[in-house]
């Protein structure tokens, strides 16, 4: 693909952006949920530019929007493009779709030419990634690896609708759901582009980089526990003063988890203290932990060292502290052959890589349980995204698909 076949396939990316940006629950701002009329029009819309670009379309059990551009020998083995058609509460336009349009381009490219490669190329607009609705996430990645749990089923929106009632209600049957899985051998392998919701190319001056793997997460609830006191009679050198241990911990955690290296974070996102008045030393303090990272080991040692010194704080202050995990997930490696295949076409369009791992949550997640995944990022103004300002330039989205593009036909173009 050349540089002015580049630009307008961009063009056609960003306009595409602004149009399914145009189909929203919200007149003020963009919210597209699973399973609302808004999921549906986008996937009609989306499924009528994947017939434009030469494929076959069908819409499958769970809700995703899937195209298929066939091999040289009908019915072989395809590699999977494309990322989720959903949105956070009031989002911006490329996290997610930017993903599944520049996937279309890509068949766009080769139908024009009339390339057919041996592997197939098929394209799929996932239903639910966010988990805005039902606060269940890649409900649509892990229909197709048919790993839904049936319990599922029964969550509850804001409105009190079960899945299985919101399938219905659209004409979905829940008792489909096992049939939008998909069979081991019928993909090769799975390529997803997505806006890189941080500021690390930003920073390097790079339009596109490569993820070495999605960072793994634990979440806690952590809690110290002291004694409330009136702030005028208790001495300081008396109290067990709950906040103050919370705080000490809260610098301590941001100190040493900046020594473990850039690649590790930790956050509080979330502080509760009792009793909460101004005349009232802290007796007991509430506070969130998530520590997040693209190495499980890497993880869990920064993790034992976070509580460790939490216990030992509270020890020195007469305090007790307790901390209980809610979530885990592991962190998914980016297959070594896909990431070598992906540099070099981000090298050949940019003069160099950037090998990053992704501090967010991606589909790749869900489809990594079954097929080799690979990431390609494209750069976001200030690493700012789940925002109506996230913005990307059209010149990185051309450089992204000729990146994009020439990846693609290295994979699929194997034997």
């Amino acid at each position: 693909m050349n540089a002015a076949d580049a630009a307008r396939a961009a063009a056609r990316v960003m306009a595409r952006c602004d149009a399914l940006a145009a189909i929203s629950e919200a007149p003020d701002g963009l919210t597209r949920v699973y399973l609302s009329p808004e999921h549906l029009r986008a996937n009609a819309l989306t499924g009528e530019w994947m017939r434009a670009a030469g494929m076959r379309v069908w819409q499958d059990s769970v809700g995703n929007i899937c195209g298929r551009y066939e091999a040289s020998t009908p019915g072989a083995p395809a590699l999977l493009l494309g990322s989720h058609l959903d949105t956070v509460r009031d989002a911006g336009r490329y996290d997610g779709m930017l993903g599944v349009l520049s996937a279309i381009e890509i068949v766009h490219a080769l139908n024009a030419s009339g390339t057919r490669l041996p592997h197939a190329i098929e394209i799929i607009g996932f239903a639910d990634e966010e988990g805005t609705r039902f606060g269940i996430t890649l409900l649509g990645s892990r229909g197709i690896t048919g790993s839904w749990p049936e319990s599922w089923l029964t969550h509850r929106d804001g409105n009190s609708i079960t899945v299985e009632q919101a399938m219905s209600d659209v004409g979905f049957s829940a008792h489909n759901v096992q049939q939008a899985a998909r069979k081991p051998d019928e993909i090769m392998a799975y390529l997803e582009l997505h806006i890189e919701q941080g500021p690390s190319l930003e920073q390097e001056g790079l339009a596109l980089g490569v993820v070495t793997a999605i960072n793994g997460a634990r979440r806690l609830n952590c809690r110290f526990l002291g004694e409330a006191g009136h702030a005028g009679t208790v001495p300081m050198a008396h109290r067990r003063d709950a906040l103050a241990a919370a705080a000490e911990w809260m610098v301590f955690i941001e100190q040493a988890t900046a020594a473990h290296g850039p690649q590790l974070v930790a956050t509080v996102g979330a502080l509760h203290c009792a009793p909460g008045a101004v005349n009232v030393i802290p007796g007991e303090v509430s506070l969130s932990l998530d520590v997040r990272g693209p190495d499980d080991d890497a993880l869990a040692t920064l993790l034992a060292e976070l509580l460790t010194q939490g216990e030992a704080i509270a020890q020195r202050r007469g305090l007790n502290f307790n901390a209980e995990q809610y979530y885990q997930i592991a962190a998914t490696r980016c297959d070594d052959t896909l990431q070598a295949a992906l540099r070099r076409a981000v090298t050949g369009v940019q003069g160099r890589s950037l090998s990053l791992p992704s501090g967010a949550g991606h589909d790749a997640i869900a489809i990594a349980a079954r097929w080799p995944v690979g990431m390609l990022f494209v750069r976001c103004a200030g690493g700012v995204s789940h925002h109506p300002d996230e913005s990307v330039q059209e010149s990185d989205v051309a450089l992204a698909v000729q990146a994009y593009l020439q990846a693609v036909i290295e994979v699929a173009g194997a034997h």
